[in-house]
Parts: structure tokens; C-alpha cells; sequence
């Protein structure tokens, strides 16, 4: 059983050795960094970290010339994953805002039916933690915004602490994803539910960052708003769908 993880990262120097590892201690998990030209040296870390032996051999990294958005960082990640023949491939923030120990939590998940298991805020055990009212009120307004426009049951579409079977990622033209922030968060989950795979959520503790600073900007929510829009209007099996004219 092969599990990838994959973490983005621009400027994740203070956290990047440590989640690291910490993804690492647990049991069949490899970890690909892409960094997105980081200035503060957060690659030169994962170098330094590769050749540790008890880390050897189970930590890629995949280094691009600037910064071109979470959602172009995963795909490449998910092209890394399907071609490495990996069973399952997660997506995980560096900042510990996602427990490593979850990981387990959500492969276990796959295993026992889920296509696709989703690291939740919004469902019954799930929480965040030192959020303001405000970021509380635009979160859970926006999941509620998505959920009544593309009818979809799943709670925290926004989320992005996601384990995906290789065999979803495989089905999908990856090329026709097109958003990047919370838009890609969405539009992945919603082409996944559109063709048909299975999507569970798994209660989780989403803790903001303690070290570095959030990538979070208004037009990454502005897209989110308006890409759900453009979701809708598709014939998602014809789009996205490989093998489909």
C-alpha cells in the first residue's frame, strides 16, 4: 500500500522540516514538497532533510520557478502520484493546521468504501480552532453558498485536507481543472461527485497556523464565488471525464 502526501509551499521554512517528519513517522506515507520558488529556502531544507537516512528515499520534491497557485501545485502533485503507481494521494497544508495523525484517519476511510474522504470542519466531532467570528461567519457561509448551488450533501466543500483512491485522479482530465484557492477545492469535489464517486467526511480539528504567514487574499475567495457559477453550467462527465468526447 503506497500513500502519497502532498504539500504546496511558499515561504514554510519555520514549519516544513517538522510536518515533514512528522508525516514521515507514520506508517506507509511518503511525502512530495512543491515549493513555489521560495525565497526564505524552505526547498533548500527538504534537500537537507532527503538525505536523512530514516527519511531517504520517502521525501520528493518537485521545485517551480515562482508562485502559480495552490491548485497547479496539487495537479502536479496528482500527475507525480499517478505516475509513482501510488494507492492513495492526499492533500495537506504544511502550517500543522492539518493533524499528521488524521492521515490515517482518512486512508482508513478509503479502505473501507470512501472514494474520496474529506477532512471536515462542519461535521458532527469536526471544529476549528482560535478563529475569529468573522473568518468563522465567511467559512461557513461560503460552504453553505456552494452547497445550495451545486446540491452537493458534502459539508465543508472548501476543505483541503483530502485523500483521494489514484483511481479518481486517474479518471479525470486533470488539464481541464482550472481554478487554483478555495475554487479548486470546489471544483475537484464537485467533478468527484458528478461522476458518481463515493465522498465521506471525516470529522477533524482544523487549528490555525501557529509559524508563517497565511497565503489567504480576497480573490482567491472572489474565485471561489464566481467558479461555482461556471461548475454549474458544465456537462461534467463530458468535460472533465477522460475518455469521454
Amino acid at each position: 500500500m503506497k500513500h502519497l502526501v502532498i504539500i504546496p509551499t511558499y515561504k514554510e521554512r519555520e514549519n516544513i522540516a517538522a510536518i515533514t517528519r512528522a508525516v514521515l513517522k507514520l506508517k506507509d506515507m511518503e511525502v512530495l514538497v512543491v515549493d513555489d520558488g521560495s525565497p526564505d529556502g524552505t526547498a533548500d531544507i527538504v534537500r537537507e532533510l532527503q538525505d536523512e537516512a530514516p527519511l531517504s528515499g520517502r521525501l520528493h520534491l518537485i521545485e517551480r520557478a515562482g508562485k502559480m497557485g495552490l491548485g497547479t501545485a496539487y495537479l502536479e502533485g496528482f500527475k507525480f502520484g499517478i505516475e509513482g503507481g501510488y494507492d492513495f494521494i492526499n492533500e495537506m497544508d504544511a502550517d500543522f493546521s492539518h493533524n499528521p495523525a488524521d492521515l490515517l484517519r482518512l486512508r482508513e476511510a478509503c479502505i473501507k468504501g470512501a472514494d474520496v474522504s474529506i477532512g471536515s470542519r462542519y461535521v458532527k466531532g469536526g471544529n476549528t480552532e482560535n478563529w475569529s467570528w468573522l473568518r468563522k461567519f465567511i467559512s461557513q457561509g461560503g460552504s453553505l453558498y456552494v452547497r445550495i448551488l451545486t446540491s452537493m450533501s458534502v459539508k465543508d466543500p472548501t476543505a483541503g485536507f483530502i485523500c483521494y483512491r489514484t483511481e479518481v485522479l486517474r479518471s479525470i482530465d486533470l488539464d481541464k481543472i482550472e481554478f487554483t484557492g478555495y475554487g479548486f477545492q470546489i471544483e475537484m469535489k464537485y467533478v468527484a461527485h458528478k461522476l458518481g464517486y463515493t465522498i465521506v467526511e471525516v470529522p477533524i480539528l482544523f487549528k490555525e497556523r501557529e509559524l508563517g504567514v497565511s497565503k489567504m487574499n480576497i480573490s482567491i475567495i472572489s474565485e471561489a464565488i464566481k467558479g461555482v457559477f461556471k461548475l454549474r453550467s458544465r456537462n461534467i462527465r463530458k468535460y472533465y471525464a477522460l475518455g469521454q468526447d
